[in-house]
């Protein structure tokens, strides 16, 4: 079923220097737009037109990077390559899926809660009137969407965290978090990829490399996922970093 344009209502394009433009799908971060920006990256990946080079989806918005020589060369000289590009881009969409087509992946992250790997653990519990326990019980209890993936390389932006456990992000930034620290800012909780600052309050860690340079892809998960977290012990943590996994 090709997009309902009077029930999505929103549709801008908009030029990023020379060779992009941003494709704005909404205005709102919500499933539904979600799904059309899973729906034009799928397309692109599975059918890029001649001259693009990459996609790089985002919230609401899907951003297209294309060598506007190629373009200009191939689709005829009548017009500018970002004219041309537009339109393109504007023929795809009338004609997409309302909705992705792509099967969500479930991804289990083991994580092992507080002590030496979630240090904010308590102040979080504190900050919600909770105990560590409930944080954990909550934090682990759900299905989280991976809307994006950004700030970092293989970073996960999560949805779906409960308003219960929400803790403003720490007013000094830590100068390095270890890789695989699960945090929450704010409204939402993600995973550190890699060692990097960051304000996010800790409450635990993952043993499992998020982020894979030398793999491909290098990042495990990507935008679709549900992502679910799973406790573990610190025995079990240190168990599985032992076997390199």
């Amino acid at each position: 079923m090709p997009i309902n344009h009077q029930q999505t209502n929103y549709l801008k394009i908009l030029p990023l220097g020379d060779t992009g433009l941003v494709v704005e799908l909404g205005q709102k971060i919500s499933l539904e737009i979600h799904q059309r920006v899973l729906a034009l990256s799928s397309y692109l990946h599975s059918c890029p037109f001649i001259g693009m080079i990459e996609y790089v989806p985002a919230f609401t918005s899907v951003t297209v990077f294309y060598d506007p020589w190629t373009v200009y060369n191939h689709y005829g000289k009548e017009a500018s390559p970002y004219t041309m590009v537009k339109a393109l881009i504007k023929e795809i969409i009338s004609n997409l899926p309302a909705y992705s087509t792509q099967t969500s992946r479930t991804v289990e992250i083991p994580v092992c809660y507080g002590g030496k790997y979630g240090e904010d653990l308590e102040y979080v519990a504190a900050y919600n009137n909770l105990t560590p326990e409930e944080v954990i019980s909550i934090h682990s209890n759900n299905q989280y969407l991976v809307y994006m993936i950004g700030f970092a390389p293989g970073f996960p932006y999560l949805g779906g965290m409960s308003e219960r456990i929400a803790t403003p992000r720490k007013p000094s930034p830590r100068l390095s978090i270890p890789p695989g620290s699960v945090g929450i800012g704010g409204e939402q909780t993600g995973i550190y990829t890699i060692e990097t600052p960051g304000g996010w309050q800790l409450i635990g860690r993952t043993p499992l490399s998020i982020f894979c340079p030398k793999e491909n892809p290098p990042s495990l998960l990507r935008a679709g996922d549900i992502v679910i977290f799973k406790p573990i012990s610190i025995q079990e943590y240190e168990e599985w970093e032992t076997a390199g996994i």
